[in-house]
């Protein structure tokens, strides 16, 4: 079920609907779709590499609205959507919600922007900050930092370097995910450790 969902993602790029199906799926995909944006943007990107980083931008900011309507969930209709989220959405588990209900009161800016930036499902994250009240405005930044950055560091990569760099985004494309917020919150704790002493 997830190839043919895969291949039926994928297989909006051939068709004249390529960017509005990029909007939909980046936006669905903050909250329930179970399959990332990236594939149907490097698609894109690919088959018209000029255009890489516009195709970046519909996906950020179709993504960041995607999740201000995912919080929106969380926040006003999770008692009665719960069910459905638990039994149908990959992602979902009450032991998933209790650990990030404790991230949360430590870290809420960082939890949503590694999930925004790596490969942790966002919808998990978008749709319980609602449910645990994360402050709204830090949400809505955090979600447009983090998903601009990855979105625009591929376009950016194809607009650079065009087809080659296909493999090497399918191949490495979490582990550099992973990488690089561990490098930047890494230089974040570095700073604060340094400005108090």
């Amino acid at each position: 079920m997830v190839r043919k969902t895969y291949d039926w993602v994928l297989h909006w790029a051939y068709t004249p609907y390529g960017v509005p199906a990029l909007f939909v799926l980046s936006f669905a995909e903050s909250s329930f779709f179970p399959i990332p944006p990236d594939i149907l943007l490097i698609a894109l990107a690919l088959s018209m590499p000029s255009k890489a980083l516009y195709f970046a931008g519909i996906c950020s900011v179709a993504s960041v609205l995607g999740g201000m309507a995912g919080y929106g969930i969380g926040w006003g209709l999770w008692e009665v959507v719960q069910n459905l989220f638990f039994d149908y959405v990959p992602g979902f588990s009450h032991q998933a919600f209790e650990k990030i209900k404790g991230k949360y009161e430590l870290y809420n800016f960082w939890v949503v922007f590694t999930a925004g930036f790596t490969p942790i499902p966002y919808k998990v994250i978008t749709i319980s900050a609602g449910v645990f009240k994360v402050n709204f405005p830090v949400f809505v930044f955090a979600s447009a930092a983090s998903r601009s950055a990855r979105f625009f560091l591929v376009g950016w990569l194809i607009y650079k370097y065009g087809a080659p760099v296909k493999d090497f985004i399918d191949r490495y494309f979490n582990v550099l995910t992973i990488v690089f917020t561990v490098l930047l919150i890494g230089g974040f704790v570095l700073i604060k450790l340094v400005s108090n002493h």
